[in-house]
């Protein structure tokens, strides 16, 4: 067996740089290239490998900056979404904090279901120096590091502790990342003397080698029953989820759809399955839905999820249906989400193929006419509600609907809107108008803070031309990654809505009785001891993203906003360069409600008023929520 001398360091970038992930006739490299930030871990080991091969063959594993650790598995996790994970990035830290600053966007990766490779550096395998620089230690257990962290965040874990165990940790990474069902964030942690020992490595290890994403079609039989309880029931409704897009599946919904009638709604991942003015696309479903999609769900006597978690927002926190004998078929590539909510009926395959099999076993069926007039008239009294508020008001200070529609008015149907956290991802899901499978971007399975500009930079890595929409809240988490993308010439376009505070989190204190306590960002009020009663602080958030190198165009508080907001979308989109479109608004105009309810449960008892009537308010909306739906056998009946 031929091999070849080399460090783990070295070995490890060649591997990578050989695998390839195939899926039918498509064919692309698993891991696109390296993210790193160095320090004492990886200098030597990661980093020593990236400067040799970008010496001897700068192709093959390219090298990318970033600002920050969180960030970096940010941009791989967007990227991966924009590649329907069929590839990703590696992310290699440091020693210590640059390890545990990846542990966000590992939560990030794996609630989302999105392949990352996360490379942290580890204390020494040999402890000869220990305790080193940047080490915990821990006097009831000498193994454990800050690494161990990421085992509770991550879908694969190993920590290569000497240089003969690298070839099974590598193996094993590559076969979870390349797993629809299994695949998440992916750590191996390297030890900083490991990453520097040499090894002998068969060439076979270093090879190309082909992974093959798996696309089971369901069992035998199974889609005839699933079929039988369609044609039997009289309001069946689709729940698309991100199952949908990852799996391509978006022209065989359609396809399902338009031969049946049945009616969609989406989750926030979903979002892209069909086009928005699809006859049969009601739109979002859930905590932040459409009264269309909402209402028929309520109704609804059969739910199909296909592709779908079911979070608390895509269920209302489990009031979203409530029909006594709605009875769930679950298709879903995992059996962990085709047995939610007591399907008696889980179908554990693919999105795409179970779709064509379903397809041909309705072909003799649609919906009634009663059914069919009901879905077309919630979707246009929805429609409607939606057209009233994006009228321009011509206020000052505009309301986030009137923003939403300025920049999708703008915007062309390839463009992708990208969103995270706070009330944007809200009004996005139930008021962005979808125009492409892969046009809406907001991760909502954790709905994290910061990832939106590094999300943003990820996807323009990917081919796409992403428009960013951010509050002031999380741009001031994590607005690091604009200079990674003007280091790079990357073209994306950020709208940073200031609000002067977190709007979301005050609308949610607000409904909960809490007064938007700690929400608004004012100078502290001494005598008060909280920040409630001061005056506006005096931020710039322009003139911060301008000195990033990024250009900046200011929408000034007139009547013309709104007017003036799609102009300069209109310009951004025309530039070469990244830039950061900067307005004011007012986060007391709220979108069109969609009728949709979350569960966040308030103190039953308080001396403030507010707190003593949202608990009643609380009282009521809880007796909708049902914990366990589903039928069971009674499916079978």
């Amino acid at each position: 067996m031929a091999t070849r001398k080399m460090s783990v360091g070295q070995a490890i970038i060649e591997f990578l740089s050989h695998q390839y992930t195939v899926d039918g006739d498509h064919r692309e490299r698993t891991i696109a290239g390296v993210f790193g930030i160095f320090g004492h871990g990886n200098v030597a080991g990661i980093g020593q490998a990236l400067k040799q091969y970008s010496v001897e063959n700068p192709l093959l594993m390219p090298y990318y900056q970033a600002r920050n650790e969180q960030a970096m598995v940010h941009e791989s996790s967007a990227f991966a979404r924009m590649k329907r994970r069929r590839a990703t990035f590696a992310c290699a830290a440091s020693v210590g904090p640059g390890a545990t600053n990846m542990l966000t966007g590992a939560a990030v990766a794996t609630t989302n279901r999105l392949p990352v490779l996360l490379l942290p550096s580890d204390t020494f395998a040999n402890r000869a120096p220990d305790p080193v620089l940047q080490q915990l230690e821990m006097p009831h257990d000498a193994s454990l590091s800050v690494n161990d962290a990421f085992k509770p965040l991550s879908r694969y874990f190993d920590r290569v502790q000497r240089p003969e165990q690298l070839f099974s940790a590598m193996l094993g990474a590559m076969r979870v990342l390349t797993d629809p069902v299994e695949t998440g964030a992916v750590t191996v942690c390297l030890p900083e003397d490991v990453q520097a020992e040499l090894i002998d490595v068969p060439e076979e290890f270093l090879a190309d080698r082909d992974w093959h994403i798996r696309r089971p079609r369901p069992d035998k039989g199974i889609t005839t029953e699933v079929a039988r309880i369609i044609q039997s029931s009289k309001k069946p409704m689709i729940i698309a989820g991100g199952g949908v897009v990852y799996s391509d599946a978006h022209s065989q919904l359609q396809a399902l759809v338009e031969a049946t009638g049945i009616p969609v709604g989406t989750s926030q991942a979903g979002v892209g399955s069909l086009n928005w003015d699809h006859p049969q696309c009601l739109g979002a479903v859930g905590a932040t839905g459409t009264t269309a999609a909402n209402r028929l769900a309520r109704e609804a006597d059969v739910i199909i999820g296909i592709g779908t978690r079911y979070s608390d927002f895509t269920t209302s926190s489990r009031t979203a249906f409530q029909n006594p004998k709605v009875r769930f078929i679950n298709i879903n590539i995992a059996s962990f989400d085709a047995f939610k909510h007591g399907s008696a009926f889980p179908v554990v395959a693919d999105a795409r193929e179970t779709i064509i099999e379903l397809t041909n076993e309705l072909r003799s069926y649609t919906v009634d006419k009663e059914y069919e007039s009901k879905i077309s008239s919630e979707k246009r009294h929805w429609d409607a509600l939606v057209d009233a508020s994006f009228i321009d008001q011509e206020l000052t200070l505009p309301s986030q609907t009137e923003i939403i529609h300025a920049v999708q008015s703008a915007s062309d149907p390839t463009d992708t809107v990208i969103c995270a956290a706070g009330s944007l991802p809200g009004d996005l899901h139930k008021l962005w108008r979808v125009r492409s499978p892969l046009g809406y971007h907001v991760e909502y399975a954790f709905s994290c803070m910061g990832y939106e500009i590094a999300a943003g930079v990820g996807a323009a890595r990917a081919g796409a031309l992403p428009i960013v929409m951010v509050g002031d809240g999380s741009y001031l988490m994590m607005h690091t990654e604009i200079v990674s993308a003007v280091a790079e010439g990357l073209k994306f376009i950020i709208v940073l809505i200031q609000n002067h505070g977190y709007a979301s989190i005050g609308h949610l204190s607000e409904d909960v009785g809490s007064e938007r306590f700690g929400t608004k960002y004012r100078f502290r009020d001494a005598k008060r001891n909280n920040f409630e009663q001061g005056e506006v602080l005096p931020i710039d958030l322009a003139t911060n993203a301008e000195s990033l190198g990024i250009d900046v165009i200011r929408i000034e508080e007139t009547s013309n906003a709104i007017t003036d907001l799609h102009n300069a979308v209109k310009k951004a989109k025309k530039s070469s360069r990244a830039t950061l479109i900067h307005i004011n608004n007012n986060p007391l105009l709220y979108a069109p409600d969609g009728e949709g309810w979350w569960d966040v449960p308030v103190a039953p008892i308080s001396s403030i008023e507010s707190t003593q009537n949202a608990y009643k308010n609380y009282q009521e909306a809880i007796k909708l929520q049902r914990p366990l739906l589903g039928n069971g056998v009674t499916d079978r009946e």
